[in-house]
Parts: C-alpha cells; structure tokens; sequence
C-alpha cells in the first residue's frame, strides 16, 4: 500500500476496524515505526494483554461506561498487537483470528445457526458447551481430563476451572459440608506448618487452603476473583472512611493506634449496615 492510501486511512475518523489495523501494521514498520513498538514481541505485550482484560473487568464493576468503550479498545488493541507480529511471522492475521472466533461460534450455538431446538436450560446449554469443546480438545490430542485448562489464567480462576474439569468425571464432592470440612483440615494443617517455621510447608499448605477455598466458591456457585475484586473495594472503602475520620482529628493512621483505628473500622462497617454513605 502506497503512503498517501495509507494516510487516509489512518486519518479516517470513521475507519473502524480497517484504521486500527493500518496503524498497527505502520507501528511495526521497521523503517518507519514506533522503535518500542518494533522491538516488542509475544511475550513482552502479553502482561499487557492481561492488564488490559482486568482494566476492562475493573471499568464494568465500577460501572464507569464512558471507560469501558476505551478499555474495550485498549484490549481490541492487544489482540490486533498480537495478529500483526503474527502476520509478520507468516503464521497468521487479523482475519485468521475473527474468522476462527466465527467458526468456534457458529459450531458451539447449533440451537442458534443449526437445527437444534432452543427450548433447553441455560443449565442444559452449558453442558452442551462442554461436550462440544471436549470434543474439540480431543482433535487436538488433549485426551487428559484436565489438558487445555491455561497455564496463564490466575490461579484462583484456573484453580475453579481444574475443579470443574474433575467434577464433570465424578471427581467432586457432593456437598459443600464436605468442602468447609476440608477447610477446617487445611487450616489446622497450616497452623501445624506455621508452628514448625518450615517455610516451604507453610506456603504448600496455604496453597492448599486457597485451592479449597476457591473449590467452595464453585459449589456456592461464585465467582472467587469477583468476590475478591469486591473485597478490595470494600476494604478500600473502609480504610479511607478510617483516615478520613482520623483527618478530621488532626491525625493520620500511622499516627493512631490500632485500637482507634478498629472502632473507626467498625463504625464504618455499622455506617454500611444503616445504608449511609461513607463520605456523608
């Protein structure tokens, strides 16, 4: 492509998809793109491609809308990223990816484009949708239970999805009795490795400990990172209530004691109860 073809595409306002490759594939030029941009690779932009994800996540929960449309971007941007330095190395493009995303959907909603019927439950679909990559995972010579779950996933989510991998062969608990039973050993065995000073132990067992934690989650049927995600804002939330209270005292936290400090966190806490908000 020519310069000044190339110029009005980036300069398009209204280019959309076709734009955003064409300054991506200008980016990587390497006589006349980006020096940074040019020396990236796969796995030098995949930590970005994962922050991106959360900042997504993080502009959802916070409801903020006018964010998720340039977060949105921000990880189209990624993907496009990762298409181009492929497309490059002559092993795919951009249209490789959408096409095969097509495919994927196309082939897992055959009560959508096929003849199936679409008077099942979403219960119902989604143990379709598990035969069906199953089946998938099984062209790829991934004939383990537990093969193709992400080594990259967080380990909390990965943890969940090794958990349902085994329970769909029976290897589960029936009741979450069992589960918080388990917690209680795995705690006990982590006070037993705490006491001993054995390092090593202690950081098995609190791995252990947070393995069954994120296995109860599954049963109760939550999402550990969403819960987690919204522990932090509430304990954010709860620790600016302390210092803003302290403030008005002419102190700062490190200037308290944590017995002050614990009643501002408890009254915060009380304040949340009664449906106040905390900046009132």
């Amino acid at each position: 492509m020519d310069r000044e073809t190339s110029d009005k595409i980036v300069n398009n306002p209204n280019g959309g998809m076709s734009r955003l490759l064409e300054i991506m594939r200008r980016l990587r030029d390497p006589e006349t793109g980006c020096p940074w941009d040019i020396e990236q690779d796969f796995s030098t932009i995949a930590p970005y491609t994962i922050e991106e994800a959360y900042e997504v996540a993080d502009a959802i929960q916070r409801e903020a809308w006018d964010e998720l449309k340039s977060e949105l971007g921000d990880l189209l941007f990624q993907s496009v990223f990762h298409a181009q330095m492929a497309e490059e190395r002559g092993l795919f493009g951009f249209d490789d990816v959408a096409n095969t995303m097509s495919d994927k959907m196309v082939s897992r909603h055959p009560h959508v484009f096929g003849t199936e019927s679409r008077e099942k439950s979403a219960e119902q679909q989604t143990r379709d949708w598990e035969m069906i990559k199953a089946a998938e995972r099984a062209t790829k010579a991934e004939t383990r239970t537990l093969d193709g779950v992400a080594l990259g996933l967080p380990a909390l989510l990965r943890a969940v999805k090794l958990q349902k991998r085994a329970a769909r062969v029976g290897f589960d608990w029936p009741s979450t009795d069992q589960v918080l039973s388990k917690i209680i050993e795995e705690t006990q065995e982590l006070v037993e490795a705490r006491d001993s000073m054995d390092q090593t132990a202690i950081e098995e067992e609190f791995g252990d400990l947070l393995f069954v934690v994120a296995n109860l989650a599954r049963h109760l049927k939550i999402d550990p990172e969403a819960a987690l995600r919204a522990a932090n804002a509430k304990f954010v939330r709860r620790f600016s209530y302390i210092e803003d209270e302290l403030a008005a005292l002419g102190k700062r936290p490190e200037d308290s004691s944590l017995e002050e400090m614990d009643q501002f966190w408890d009254k915060a806490k009380q304040t949340e109860k009664t449906g106040k908000n905390l900046s009132d």
